[in-house]
């Protein structure tokens, strides 16, 4: 299968390393930034690689693409590529706003190509196993306590870059714990509150964010987001349940005491990226929707258009 990954950043090269772990795919890179792209394709191997968009979108031997690319540009290019009969995985968000999800489900439906969203914490090999846990009746969750913390009071990226768009606490952040709630529970909400900090002078976003959502059998998330944090990055997991605490740290996990938890070795054989691409591949060929497609996560962007509404008001 040929797929096109669109993106030279961080994200985009992670999901280099898990497509190129999982074998059989060959890559054509996309960018827009010549020397960046043959930077990048020089590391990995890669041996086709363009600035031309057109040019991928009308080869035939393309299958699908990933889109690691800015957040403002996911629904304009995310319905291009499936008007040209390929199918998409995008980075979270899908959209930045809901008008923008819903016209990315109305292409999708158009086009009848898989628009799969990657919301890679359904993935991660703890997030699996307490999944399972909790279908088995062994896991009765109570809270879903989410800490998500970055130092970015300049507009730059993961890798220090100057960038011209804008990362959003809500929109992309949050986004992962209230999908990741909704697909824990499969409940919806039936309350939900937000609020948010000052918005910052130098990149015209709010730098801090808290939220919280009752679910209908009054399970709870609360996730507290900052742009100011100093110290270590990233999210951390807290899944307190009647039967026992768990921290989740990415592919991580150890239970309330910071002792070692051992899961099944089928789960940990692939980190989330691998198993979410693989999902997104398998499910190409097996010729069914994947999870985590842009239908199944649409509810989710209904959340966080709600949740924007209150924060703002």
């Amino acid at each position: 299968m040929k797929i096109t990954i669109a993106g030279t950043g961080s994200i985009a090269r992670k999901h280099i390393e898990a497509l190129q772990n999982i074998g059989n795919i060959d890559i054509v890179l996309l960018g827009i930034d010549q020397e960046e792209l043959e930077e990048v394709a020089n590391k990995y191997g890669i041996k086709h690689y363009s600035t031309y968009t057109d040019e991928l979108l009308a080869d035939k031997s393309v299958t699908a693409v990933i889109l690691a690319t800015p957040t403002p540009l996911h629904v304009e290019q995310t319905i291009a590529w499936l008007e040209a009969g390929k199918h998409v995985l995008v980075e979270i968000p899908m959209a930045d706003s809901l008008e923008g999800a819903r016209a990315i489900i109305e292409a999708q439906k158009r086009t009848k190509k898989n628009v799969m969203v990657a919301h890679t914490r359904r993935f991660n090999p703890p997030h699996q196993w307490i999944r399972q846990q909790i279908q088995q009746g062994k896991l009765h969750l109570h809270h879903l306590a989410v800490e998500t913390l970055f130092h970015r009071k300049e507009n730059k990226s993961a890798l220090g870059k100057e960038r011209d768009w804008v990362d959003h606490l809500l929109w992309h952040h949050a986004a992962h714990s209230v999908d990741l709630f909704r697909y824990q529970t499969q409940e919806a909400e039936i309350k939900r509150w937000a609020m948010q900090g000052p918005k910052s002078a130098t990149i015209g976003v709010p730098l801090d964010m808290n939220i919280g959502i009752k679910s209908i059998s009054e399970k709870l998330l609360t996730v507290t987001l900052s742009f100011n944090n100093q110290g270590e990055f990233g999210s951390w997991f807290r899944y307190i349940c009647e039967e026992g605490t768990f921290k989740v740290r990415y592919d991580d996990i150890v239970d309330g005491n910071d002792n070692p938890v051992e899961i099944p070795s089928e789960l940990t054989k692939h980190n989330g990226f691998e198993w979410q691409n693989l999902e997104f591949i398998n499910a190409i060929k097996e010729g069914r929707s994947p999870n985590a497609s842009a239908d199944e996560i649409f509810p989710s962007m209904e959340v966080l258009h709600k949740l924007e509404y209150i924060a703002s008001n």
